[in-house]
């Protein structure tokens, strides 16, 4: 009773709950991918490769949150949960990038270039081309590059200005169109003869870098190493060839990103595609947040920001290469394997290496499996089995970033051709993948699928498939829940967890969720699973709640969560009030934390780590003491506002005891991991942990790696152990 007691005194106590800013947060975690690519002591490609994840995702960083703050900004709104003003928010984004933008640019110049030149891969500047490598270079321009590109005027706001052919234009004019994130390179040009002209004006011209050509140009080899030049640099060199009568005086890269933070019109509800297709269009020709340049020419920088509208804040100079991603071809050329790590194995899973029917290996039990440490090859024959199988009868799924050339998007084309009836749920609005889905809509609805495009207003992130097929006298539903999207190439680097089930319970309530997303429906109360935006937050929660109490009467309690994202202030008061009834929270937490841990009388009984390493961390699980008798769950969902108030995502439990145990066993390993885990402070540092004097290494990554490798040399279950035919015996 007095523990019981001293809750009700905590609950009732007032206390100011603090928080970090959701979009430094998200910087922060760039930070933290940064360090990786600075190692020393991992493979040159594979610190490339967190290089320019860094790159990518401050483009679509700023395209999405950036805009949203300086939108913010311009509206007059207040500060957010953290207490910092837009323009505060702004004006520390801005410190924290640049910062990361400089020590991203010193790893290219100082270790990783320098690293693959002396490993045998060099890129070749134009400050050090030699004589042959120019003459080659610009014949390759003339003849290959030359004829592709398209010299495009940026008229001078300023004053009337005077072409070429001696025509004259006045006022302001539109800037050429050209896509958000394309590389373009911009000259400053003056006429070689001023009476030509009868001014000595200069002028702005731009030329977009084609996709259609590589950005790696391979130079002549004249020994054993490959020299290599970009099509960025060489086009820059020999961009006077555009221009016959005017001299450059200077020239510049750059790259814009584009405002993408707006949606479609969601009660354009008879034409919803053509108005997804209308966001599209104006998303690339929205307005410039950032524009990214190369080091050079101030005056031609400058000139392009005032076209822009941008101020200085807006204007970040790279030194290293942009779009690196798109150099990822580099790592694949033979001979230089010794500059990159090697593939780490992916497992089979038991029970679907034989030629044991899906049907019959889910029916002797529920079959968990986490990629990418295991095959996704088992989600893939679950559609295709289903497709042939005659008795099969209906397949229902949702969509999200499924990718192109999918095998399961082709294996429900081939269903509704095999007469089954299919329904597919496409989400258009994954944002950036909306060209995408649209297109392999199309492609499903001309095989016969029923396709329903998401849900006026919620964005459908659940990840599930429910399967309907007939054995002897009766429909059996078989079904298919998961952490991440259906995506056969995203299954290869992003960490996730899929759930096989044909548990009646959770098939009934799935059942349920594709009646209310593809109909009419009121919310319906279920059995197992839990929908946001109905209650998968009021859910949670109680879940929360019931530690906290468990804690104050001296039973078992813990929390242990991992996610991608926490920043639901609903979410964290609640975990607040459970530390300070003396749960003991343990939080992995990938990317944006705004909890803040280790402060005296509030959170000091949470502990908050994100691990970053070779895959993407991007499961979501959840798991409560619950006096000893633990639940865990599993979900589509991040604890944000967006994916709890906003969303159609699934909260999942997992039911089978063995599943349970393991699953419960593997998250708290992550809490053990002293290699590749930071551990946040209540200053919002984050701390590369060690392994302690004595104590032995444990990355957690490899640790799943080894799970997944012992199971798979388990044996197959043997065939007379299942129990369902499939198909009803012969008379």
């Amino acid at each position: 009773m007095e523990n019981e007691s001293a809750l009700n005194e905590t609950e009732t106590q007032e206390f100011s709950p603090v928080f970090f800013n959701r979009d430094l947060s998200w910087v922060d975690f760039n930070g933290r991918v940064l360090e990786e690519g600075l190692r020393k002591d991992l493979p040159l490609f594979e610190r490339f490769r967190f290089l320019s994840i860094v790159s990518s995702n401050f483009d679509e960083f700023f395209k999405v949150r950036v805009a949203a703050v300086r939108r913010a900004q311009q509206a007059g709104r207040t500060g957010d949960p953290a207490g910092l003003s837009p323009a505060e928010q702004l004006n520390a984004i801005s410190e924290k990038v640049r910062s990361i933008i400089r020590r991203q640019d010193a790893c290219y110049s100082d270790d990783i270039f320098p690293g693959l030149a002396a490993g045998g891969l060099e890129l070749v500047r134009p400050d050090s081309y030699t004589v042959s490598q120019m003459d080659y270079l610009e014949s390759f321009f003339i003849g290959q590059i030359y004829p592709v590109l398209t010299p495009l005027r940026i008229e001078d706001d300023r004053t009337e200005g005077v072409h070429a052919e001696g025509t004259r234009t006045e006022g302001t004019q539109p800037i050429p169109f050209f896509e958000s994130g394309c590389i373009n390179t911009a000259y400053l040009l003056k006429p070689e003869n001023v009476s030509d002209t009868g001014t000595d004006a200069e002028y702005i011209v731009m030329v977009q870098l084609p996709v259609s050509l590589d950005r790696i140009i391979w130079l002549p080899a004249d020994d054993n190493k490959l020299r290599w030049a970009l099509l960025d640099d060489v086009v820059l060199t020999w961009g006077g060839y555009l221009f016959p009568g005017y001299h450059i005086q200077e020239s510049l890269l750059f790259k814009v990103n584009r405002d993408a933070d707006f949606s479609v019109d969601e009660r354009r509800d008879e034409d919803f595609i053509e108005a997804m297709e209308e966001v599209l269009e104006d998303r690339e020709k929205s307005e410039v947040v950032r524009m990214v340049h190369s080091p050079g020419s101030v005056r031609l920088r400058d000139k392009l920001a005032k076209r822009f509208s941008l101020e200085s804040d807006a204007l970040y100079e790279y030194r290293g290469p942009f779009n690196a991603g798109n150099l990822a071809e580099l790592a694949g050329v033979a001979g230089l394997e010794h500059l990159q790590e090697k593939a780490w194995k992916i497992h089979p899973v038991p029970g679907f290496t034989g030629d044991i029917p899906v049907w019959d290996r889910l029916s002797y039990g529920d079959v968990m499996i986490h990629f990418p440490y295991q095959s996704f090859d088992p989600v893939i024959r679950f559609f295709q089995e289903a497709a042939a199988d005659p008795q099969v009868i209906s397949i229902k799924t949702t969509l999200y970033r499924t990718g192109s050339a999918s095998p399961i998007v082709r294996a429900l084309e081939k269903a509704a051709l095999n007469g089954k009836h299919v329904t597919a749920l496409v989400e258009l609005k994954a944002r950036f993948d909306e060209e995408r889905n649209i297109s392999w809509a199309h492609r499903l609805e001309k095989a016969g699928v029923i396709v329903v495009y998401g849900l006026s207003k919620l964005k459908v992130h659940a990840k599930v498939t429910l399967v309907l097929r007939r054995e002897h006298d009766r429909l059996k539903r078989y079904v298919h829940l998961s952490t991440g999207n259906y995506n056969d190439k995203t299954a290869k680097l992003y960490e996730d967890i899929c759930l096989f089930t044909c548990r009646e319970e959770i098939a009934f309530d799935t059942n349920l969720l594709f009646n209310m997303i593809t109909g009419y429906s009121q919310k319906q109360t279920m059995q197992l699973l839990a929908i946001a935006p109905y209650d998968i937050k009021s859910r949670l929660l109680d879940l929360i709640e019931n530690e906290a109490k468990r804690a104050a009467q001296q039973y078992p309690s813990r929390i242990m969560i991992k996610c991608n994202s926490l920043t639901d202030t609903a979410m964290i008061d609640a975990l607040y009030r459970a530390s300070q009834a003396g749960v003991n929270i343990l939080l992995c937490i990938r990317g944006i934390c705004a909890l803040v841990p280790g402060i005296p009388g509030l959170s000091e009984n949470i502990r908050v780590i994100s691990v970053i390493d070779y895959y993407l961390e991007h499961s979501r699980i959840y798991y409560f003491a619950n006096g000893g008798a633990g639940e865990l769950y599993l979900s589509s969902a991040d604890l944000m506002p967006r994916n709890l108030d906003r969303r159609i995502e699934l909260l999942f439990p997992v039911l089978d005891p063995k599943i349970r145990a393991e699953l419960i066993d593997r998250l708290s390993a992550y809490f053990r991991d002293n290699c590749q885990a930071r551990e946040l402070d209540s200053s919002g540092r984050w701390k590369r942990l060690a392994p302690a004097p004595g104590e032995a290494q444990f990355r957690i990554q490899k640790d799943m790696l080894q799970r997944a490798a012992n199971e798979s040399a388990r044996p197959e279950p043997v065939k007379q152990e299942f129990t369902v035919r499939r198909s009803p015996p012969v008379e």
